[in-house]
């Protein structure tokens, strides 16, 4: 589903940006024996060299960008309004960006620390390019009754040309909230890993690894969720 979803938006959104989808026609012959279990699962890619730094856009305030503004009134470095709930739209979307972990957990940085990991001409082009990604897909998604609360984009350098890449506007990589339920001043029902995250907080895990066993009934409901937001966003069922 993941995959499925990804090859729609960057399809949908091409024209916005390069991404490193390639033809499936270019299928290399020597996977020709596996085409049954790979079709639909996988993706052919241009190879990028990938920035270090993962590129966040958030139009909502929750997660993280709650918990930075609850204690700082501002995220990544960003003052807001005072007074703002949790779930608000804010008013306009920010970039925030992280680190991109090898280990452990990513941590939010300032626009100015990813531009001293990546320049500063890099550094406004993937900001111009983030916000411009959400915009369009927070307009396409709100009539077909998902919010895109906030979302995680890759990119990569092919030579001197930025590539979008990695994953596109998935339930692992943003916040997809029903529109038809949403309502400010609370955390939000939602179509994505958070209901694996809530259980979690439930049962106390401490978040250090080994992770514990995920309960059939949790994996098939955060299935469900992830099938449904497929569905409201594609207009058909993931085949």
């Amino acid at each position: 589903m993941l995959t499925q979803l990804s090859l729609f938006w960057f399809d949908l959104l091409r024209d916005v940006i390069p991404n490193h989808v390639l033809p499936a026609a270019d299928f290399p012959p020597e996977l020709a024996a596996y085409r049954a279990q790979l079709d639909g699962r996988s993706m052919l890619c241009q190879k990028t060299k990938p920035l270090p730094i993962e590129c966040v856009v958030r139009g909502y305030l929750s997660g993280s960008g709650w918990k930075d503004y609850r204690a700082t009134g501002k995220v990544c470095g960003i003052s807001l309004p005072a007074g703002l709930r949790e779930s608000e739209r804010l008013p306009e979307a920010i970039f925030t960006p992280s680190t991109k972990a090898t280990a452990g957990h990513d941590e939010n940085i300032s626009f100015d620390e990813a531009v001293a990991r990546i320049g500063g001409v890099l550094g406004e082009l993937v900001r111009a390019v983030s916000l411009e990604i959400y915009k369009r897909a927070a307009a396409y998604a709100e009539p077909r009754g998902i919010i895109l609360a906030d979302t995680k984009f890759e990119f990569g350098l092919a030579g001197d040309q930025l590539i979008w890449i990695d994953e596109a506007l998935t339930p692992d990589s943003s916040r997809f909230w029903p529109a038809d339920g949403y309502q400010p001043g609370r955390a939000q029902p939602s179509f994505d890993k958070q209901y694996v995250r809530d259980y979690l907080e439930r049962i106390g895990w401490n978040k250090q690894p080994p992770g514990p066993e995920i309960p059939p009934e949790v994996v098939e409901a955060t299935r469900a969720r992830y099938l449904e937001a497929y569905r409201q966003l594609t207009g058909h069922e993931l085949m």
